[in-house]
């Protein structure tokens, strides 16, 4: 997952970054709001951390243009923790607010429970299609030239991850940590393994799942 840290001190940027990408997600810094909106019109981020006070464009202003051109979630970062300022940040699109000073970890958990609602509504009666292949997100099932195809729970979820991270290299040791979840014991095979049994009920459009040499998978046209 790629997450923007907005934020004009570099403390707290530096103290975000660390926990974000110990977490397995990729980070991005802006220092102020102007900053912030320059990047977002030329980049695309699945989820924004924004303070509020900062020079040149606050982060309420910046979240306004940002929401003009994308639909991203936004958690802002605050040490204004009045009423009127929690309700106004969710009235301009703010997702969660989090008042300084604040626990990174509890940062990590509003970020998991907001990606998490993000991706439930995304999922919602959406169909992928790539090809003869039609993913069928909500309901759980995959047709392959119009042919269900009888997939594990499993398979399911790996294929799932794969096509949400689309053209991202991702690492056997991600996949397991992200797919199985970080308290599986098991090895890279297992990966392998599931890798090779989805790509047998795919058939032709195996193509699509890239085999990277040494290092893992991904999911590319």
């Amino acid at each position: 997952m790629k997450i923007l840290i907005v934020d004009d001190e570099v403390m707290i940027r530096n103290v975000l970054r660390e926990y974000v990408e110990f977490e397995g997600n990729e980070a991005y810094e802006a220092e102020d709001g102007m900053q912030a909106v320059k990047m977002c019109r030329e980049n695309d981020y699945d989820l924004i951390l924004m303070d509020v006070m900062m020079p040149y464009l606050d982060g309420y202003s910046a979240v306004k243009e940002i929401k003009k051109v994308k639909d991203v979630p936004v958690i802002m970062l605050s040490a204004r923790g009045e009423e009127y300022d929690k309700l106004f940040a969710f009235e301009i699109g703010v997702d969660d607010y989090v008042t300084k000073p604040f626990s990174p970890k509890e940062v990590m958990a509003r970020i998991n429970a907001v990606t998490k609602r993000h991706t439930a509504k995304e999922q919602k009666n959406e169909i992928l299609k790539f090809e003869g292949l039609e993913i069928d997100m909500a309901g759980r099932n995959v047709y392959v030239d119009g042919v269900k195809a009888e997939l594990t729970p499993k398979e399911y979820e790996l294929l799932f991850y794969l096509v949400r991270n689309k053209g991202i290299a991702l690492t056997r040791e991600k996949l397991l940590y992200d797919v199985w979840g970080f308290d599986f014991y098991g090895d890279d095979r297992t990966v392998d393994t599931h890798i090779k049994m989805l790509r047998g009920n795919l058939k032709e459009y195996r193509k699509f799942i890239v085999t990277l040499r040494g290092l893992g998978y991904k999911f590319e046209l």
